[in-house]
């Protein structure tokens, strides 16, 4: 079965850090990264821009609306994602909690299935 970690970071964190200390932290998570391949269950895996380079499109009444970033309303940003294939749930979470994100950010782990599924 496959599943996304998803690693939801707090707004403006990813500033608090030196050039340095990010590198250091995307290095760890790279390492993480070539771990899950070396064990054949990685299909994916993403780090993403800060939401101030985001945009959001919804479509009302037939018309595109834009919204670019930052948003205020947001608390968190999805700051990357590794997608994995394993057998369990029990894998997924497993995987999640060596993830070296779930130090400083919440990793939340979701299984993929159709949309028509509650």
């Amino acid at each position: 079965m496959s599943y996304m970690l998803l690693i939801h970071e707090p707004v403006g964190q990813r500033a608090t850090r030196t050039e340095a200390e990010g590198r250091a932290l995307y290095e760890r998570m790279l390492r993480f990264g070539d771990e899950l391949a070396a064990e054949g269950v990685l299909l994916g895996a993403q780090s993403l821009a800060p939401t101030s380079q985001a945009s959001r499109v919804r479509v009302e009444g037939g018309r595109a609306r834009i919204v670019d970033g930052p948003f205020a309303e947001a608390k968190e940003m999805i700051g990357g994602f590794f997608h994995v294939k394993v057998a369990t749930r029990d894998e997924a979470l497993a995987l999640a909690a060596r993830c070296p994100a779930a130090e400083w950010a919440t990793v939340e782990v979701r299984a993929l299935a159709p949309c028509y599924e509650s």
